[in-house]
């Protein structure tokens, strides 16, 4: 019975089309069909991005048996048996690709060529070959081949190769590729790729791809793809896809993604994406997004969404969202929004307002109400609905005695009645009990 190594991915559950899997388990099924029955995965690790990208995927080591076809356009296989082995990193899977393509190449491929050449000099291998270049050198190897060139070298290799170039080096590799340059260097990798440059290198991954930049580097990932950056990096990532920028980094994904960057950076998520930055950063997240900022970061979000600014910082949210802001932070929610601010705070919003101690709290529309802690000021102005012109409006100082801490207030017939013993509220229990 054939038993072979590979690689499968998952949800971020760990799920399979529905199915849960455990690591450290072994599952069995009585039939293999590939693509409908059985249990898939694939040879070649990056193979794995193109059912599972690797924004939102898991990937493990697995062991196959009982194997069945192959399909045409890639290395996944199907088994009736499988056993779920440690979980990879991007760095792994990639790690593991490069040494795929080197077997592949060594004994699979006897019959193509691999040229090795020395100091400063160039090789070049055919399709399935290898090709490795001394230092200063540069390589090139073909399809499913692989590249090495030592320091300030240059890499190339092709479809479903993989590149390694030294430090100051460059290193490209093909679609379904994998691309490692060393420090300063720049990797690109493509489709279902992954890259990974070394310290202020630069990695670039097409769709489905990863990317990884060393410190002061940047990374750039496509559609549904997941980007990283070290320290000062730049993250980017397309739609679906996940951006993480370290200190002083920037980071931005797109549409349903997720941007986090580290302190003092700015993180931007497209529309239902998610941003967090680090401390005194700035977070901007979409339309039903949310955005999440550090200790005097500032943080937006839109339509429906949710803000949240650390201490001293300001957070806005649009119509329908909720914000909240620190101490001596700025709450503002949009339309039917909820504002919450720390002591000293201000919080804005068209439905319900609330601050810590010393704070500023003000809520303007129908029916809407306040909260203070001790020595804040509640600030209510009623509208009229057809207009929304001021009906009403009061302002009042938490003393603790006539203006309770931590209580919500509504504003009825110009004056501030605890919500709890509000004319409305009374009239609708009495409505309950003659129902």
């Amino acid at each position: 019975m054939e038993t072979t190594k590979y690689y499968k991915g998952f949800d971020k559950k760990m799920k399979c089309r529905g199915f849960q899997y455990e690591e450290g388990e072994t599952y069995e099924e009585d039939e293999a069909v590939l693509c409908d029955k059985g249990f898939h995965a694939c040879e070649a690790p990056l193979d794995c991005f193109r059912y599972y990208p690797p924004a939102d995927s898991l990937y493990h080591e697995v062991e196959l048996s009982d194997i069945g076809d192959k399909k045409d356009d890639d290395s996944k296989r199907v088994g009736k048996k499988i056993k779920i082995g440690g979980r990879l990193d991007i760095r792994g899977l990639v790690a593991a690709q490069i040494e795929y393509v080197k077997s592949r190449t060594a004994f699979e491929n006897t019959d193509t060529n691999a040229a090795t050449a020395g100091y400063r000099g160039a090789a070049t291998a055919g399709e399935y070959g290898a090709a490795t270049a001394g230092y200063r050198g540069a390589a090139t190897a073909g399809e499913y081949g692989a590249a090495t060139a030592g320091d300030c070298g240059a890499a190339t290799a092709g479809y479903r190769g993989a590149a390694t170039a030294g430090e100051y080096g460059a290193a490209t590799a093909g679609y379904r590729g994998a691309a490692t340059a060393g420090y300063r260097g720049a990797a690109t990798a493509g489709e279902y790729g992954a890259a990974t440059a070394g310290d202020c290198g630069t990695a670039t991954a097409g769709e489905y791809g990863a990317a990884t930049a060393g410190e002061y580097g940047a990374a750039t990932a496509g559609y549904r793809g997941a980007a990283t950056a070290g320290y000062r990096g730049a993250a980017t990532a397309g739609e679906y896809g996940t951006a993480t920028a370290g200190e002083y980094g920037a980071a931005t994904a797109g549409e349903y993604g997720a941007a986090t960057a580290g302190d003092c950076g700015a993180a931007t998520a497209g529309y239902r994406g998610a941003a967090t930055a680090g401390y005194r950063g700035a977070a901007t997240a979409g339309e039903y997004g949310a955005a999440t900022a550090g200790y005097r970061g500032a943080a937006t979000a839109g339509y429906r969404g949710a803000a949240t600014a650390g201490d001293c910082g300001a957070a806005t949210a649009g119509e329908y969202g909720a914000a909240t802001a620190g101490e001596y932070g700025a709450a503002t929610a949009g339309y039917r929004g909820a504002a919450t601010a720390g002591y000293r705070g201000a919080a804005t919003s068209f439905e319900s307002s609330k601050v810590g101690e010393n704070g500023l709290a003000v809520a303007r529309g129908n029916n809407v109400r306040v909260m203070g802690g001790i020595g804040a000021i509640i600030v209510i102005a009623e509208e009229n609905e057809k207009d929304h012109g001021i009906k009403n409006w009061k302002a009042a100082l938490v003393d603790g005695k006539k203006i309770k801490a931590d209580t919500w207030y509504v504003l009825e017939n110009g004056e501030f009645l605890e919500e709890t013993k509000s004319k409305s509220d009374e009239n609708s229990d009495n409505d309950e009990q003659q129902n």
